[in-house]
């Protein structure tokens, strides 16, 4: 049985991000809202308390009964969790003169401490709360302050059990992954197991197990998450795995004939269908941006239904399903929980009365890659940007007509061979292009001419949570500006997106 951490969700933005890092120390963790802790098994051997959006002295404040957790497991409570364990044993929590936001430097703490161990005098952590631990409760002893913040850290008598009110998942806390190896490695005593390599052993024999002999279909996409799953499937079931590829005639140019030769190399059996006009009928008058996607997301589910049925007797539909999908689609008060159903085609599990299985649920997307690696996918694959499942639709603006897809999957060409050209792909997190609703006047020859304008978004990211716009070098955009409007009939102008998200987002729709 995996060791396992268990982070306790009382809302925050940032709770993924400490999952990310414990990840990065090869050992395993789940994410749980506070209001549904799972049972604490033999594997579980920490438990680490996230931040909130939430003061503790809010009658709407998270709530937890942790009789089950203190004493029995090490645990580290970052921000609110360190709040909330020093009010609930009687101590005081006061609002802060001033928000306590942004960096701050640990100017005093014990360095021979098994949680400090190895921090330097005047590390740098960051600070995100409103309010500030005024009073201890007697058990507790302060083990690290600030300037500003005299508890900056604390651990309780007789307990391993520690509270600091930084936050060391993010970068800007710089030795912070120090202080989560050693509580994850030499408090907790992790074995840091949980490799790429053991997580496809372990999921190709589940896999195994679970199916046994019968057969699977999975809806492929090109992407890096539909094709990690086929690839472990693969290994697991060989030839009872069904996949189907469907061009919605959204896709990039010779994107469909590409990834289809790719698959059939891979081993894969694989059916494409070719699907364009129904998508193009059920899109046609379509502007609004949500419409346009349950429009594609209806024809998708009838005609992957109408393939997977000309199979005979499938049990199971195979999903690209990842673990922020499956966190995102439980209920947590704050903001690190939209929530939204957590696979990939809604409505498609529902409609075709199989089982579902996801063989990446637990997998974050950097993991995902990870494990494609080691599987020996081709990089063509893994290091492809992520693309959005209503493809360019929601990167045409206004009404979808196929002369429209023609115009932007010919920019969008020119846009993504030129960064590859360049030896910009790899530093992009995703890129595309956008044809705007409107027209403007230009002038080619001795003749005005009145043409589309596309609009090029090229962001840096880790996750896509949040993303800052690419600063190309001038001289790249400029050749791709001239190379578009000169190549490319129908469009005489070009812009380029410097939006960041937030505010903005990724896609424009």
């Amino acid at each position: 049985m995996e060791e396992t951490i268990i982070i306790i969700d009382f809302g925050s933005q940032y709770t993924q991000l400490i999952a990310r890092r414990v990840r990065e120390l090869n050992v395993y963790c789940e994410i749980h809202p506070f209001h549904e802790i799972p049972p604490m098994d033999d594997s579980v051997i920490g438990v680490i308390l996230s931040g909130s959006p939430f003061s503790v002295r809010d009658r709407q404040a998270p709530q937890i009964d942790l009789t089950q957790i203190r004493k029995q497991y090490p645990v580290l409570a970052v921000c609110y969790g360190a709040q909330y364990l020093a009010q609930d044993d009687g101590g005081h929590v006061v609002a802060s003169q001033v928000r306590e936001y942004g960096r701050a430097n640990l100017s005093d703490f014990n360095k021979t401490h098994p949680l400090l161990k190895g921090i330097n005098k005047n590390s740098q952590v960051w600070m995100s709360h409103g309010d500030t631990i005024d009073q201890l409760p007697e058990s507790f002893q302060v083990i690290a302050s600030t300037p500003d913040v005299h508890v900056a850290g604390f651990e309780i008598s007789e307990e391993q059990t520690y509270g600091i009110q930084f936050h060391p998942e993010v970068y800007h806390s710089t030795e912070g992954k120090t202080l989560l190896h050693n509580f994850i490695v030499n408090i907790c005593g992790a074995k840091q197991t949980w490799t790429p390599k053991l997580f496809v052993e372990e999921t190709v024999e589940a896999l195994r197990k679970q199916i046994g002999g019968d057969k699977v279909v999975l809806g492929l996409s090109g992407g890096v998450d539909s094709s990690v799953a086929a690839m472990l499937l693969h290994q697991a079931i060989g030839k009872n795995l069904y996949c189907i590829f469907v061009d919605n005639g959204l896709l990039r140019k010779n994107e469909f004939e590409n990834v289809l030769h790719s698959y059939k190399d891979m081993g894969l059996n694989v059916k494409g269908v070719d699907a364009k006009k129904y998508f193009y009928d059920e899109l046609k008058g379509v502007t609004d941006p949500e419409l346009k996607r349950k429009a594609i997301g209806k024809v998708f589910i009838e005609v992957f239904d109408r393939e997977a049925h000309a199979i005979k007797d499938v049990k199971f539909l195979a999903q690209g399903t990842i673990y922020p999908d499956v966190i995102e689609s439980v209920s947590v008060k704050g903001p690190s929980a939209t929530i939204k159903s957590h696979h990939n085609v809604g409505g498609l599990p529902e409609k075709m009365n199989l089982n579902v299985v996801e063989p990446l649920k637990s997998l974050f997307k950097d993991e995902v890659r990870k494990v494609g690696r080691t599987l020996g996918i081709k990089e063509s694959i893994m290091g492809r940007h992520p693309f959005p499942g209503p493809g360019l639709a929601i990167r045409i603006l206004g009404e979808v007509t196929p002369e429209k897809v023609t115009i932007l999957q010919d920019v969008d060409a020119l846009f993504i061979n030129g960064l590859q050209e360049w030896g910009l792909y790899d530093d992009v997190w995703q890129a595309g292009a956008i044809l705007l609703p409107i027209q403007s006047v230009g002038v080619m020859g001795d003749e005005r001419t009145y043409e589309q304008v596309v609009a090029l978004r090229a962001v840096t990211s880790t996750d896509g949570m949040t993303a800052d716009w690419m600063h190309l070098p001038y001289d790249f955009l400029s050749k791709i500006s001239n190379n578009i409007i000169n190549k490319i009939k129908g469009v005489n102008r070009v812009v380029y997106d410097i939006s960041s998200k937030p505010p903005a987002t990724i896609e424009w729709e």
